[in-house]
């Protein structure tokens, strides 16, 4: 839908919509937050709550435009997570990194704004894309509470005969002043799968996250709220999870062809999931429900 559609059927106070590059985008200003989110992918771009910085980060290297993956942000991973294992999936290539569903269409099907958020309501169903992907009885709802909190919901509802097996992630950019002087508790007693060293299975480290190199982990069967230390930029990102099993950590430190000489040195990505071990399998007519809930807190000097 165009925004010139979506002006007519929402007119909520603090809600506008605009036709950027191709895509459509929904802009979310009131008393607590600004926002944005394009309907493509249901991809929120940014989250500013008030008397905070920016609190997500989008690339500057990112591309626009239709079918094209947007960098940065918080791109909504379905139906696997990274590479697609199943390599013959599309005319003898492996589907989209992370999935399709961050690079089709959703519907905004909610729009209300209270005295506190504002919430929307996305919708995806199967498409040509999908199906020629496989994925043909699925339903998607994704809801989102914007205020001075950020909470993501993810309703997953098997529609066929089948049993659907899924991974999912809200594969989050969260913006800092300095990846250098970041550190992300939690997850100390966890073991994690290391991407950098040959996927190999690390024991639990028993101290927080820092980052002097390309972090890229996969912390299974963990449901351990997340901070987010941002030293220099004096304020605590805090990540609560349910219906989330696994907890992805990463950061490239270095430039790459997505994000700039900046970019990487200004977030950090931590990422609420159900991945590998954690990928859900739903029974015919099952759902079930991952949420995240971001909160921020000024730090002292």
């Amino acid at each position: 839908m165009d925004a010139a559609a979506l002006r007519r059927r929402f007119q909520v106070p603090g809600l506008t919509f605009e036709d950027d590059r191709g895509l459509t985008r929904v802009d979310v200003a009131t008393a607590q937050a600004k926002a944005s989110i394009y309907t493509q992918g249901a991809h929120l771009t940014a989250w500013d709550p008030v008397g905070f910085d920016p609190a997500i980060l989008l690339s500057h290297k990112t591309p626009m435009g239709p079918g094209k993956a947007i960098r940065g942000g918080i791109p909504i991973v379905f139906p696997w997570f990274a590479t697609d294992s199943k390599q013959d999936r599309v005319d003898g290539h492996p589907g989209p990194m992370h999935g399709f569903a961050r690079i089709q269409e959703w519907s905004l099907e909610r729009a209300q704004h209270t005295d506190f958020a504002m919430l929307l309501r996305f919708t995806q169903g199967p498409s040509a894309l999908s199906r020629s992907m496989g994925y043909d009885h699925f339903a998607l709802t994704l809801d989102f509470r914007i205020g001075r909190d950020l909470t993501l919901a993810m309703t997953v509802a098997n529609t066929g005969g089948q049993p659907l097996f899924f991974e999912q992630a809200f594969h989050a950019y969260y913006e800092v002043a300095d990846i250098h002087e970041v550190a992300v508790s939690g997850l100390e007693q966890t073991s994690f799968i290391d991407k950098t060293d040959g996927f190999k299975v690390k024991p639990p480290e028993g101290v927080p996250v820092r980052f002097t190199r390309t972090t890229d982990r996969v912390y299974n069967r963990t449901t351990a709220t997340c901070t987010i230390d941002d030293h220099a930029g004096r304020r605590r990102i805090y990540v609560r999870k349910s219906g989330s099993n696994s907890t992805i950590v990463w950061n490239a430190f270095q430039e790459t062809p997505e994000l700039s000489t900046w970019d990487w040195q200004e977030y950090v990505a931590v990422e609420t999931g159900n991945v590998g071990s954690d990928a859900v399998t739903l029974k015919p007519g099952e759902s079930s429900i991952m949420q995240s809930h971001v909160t921020l807190e000024k730090t002292g000097s």
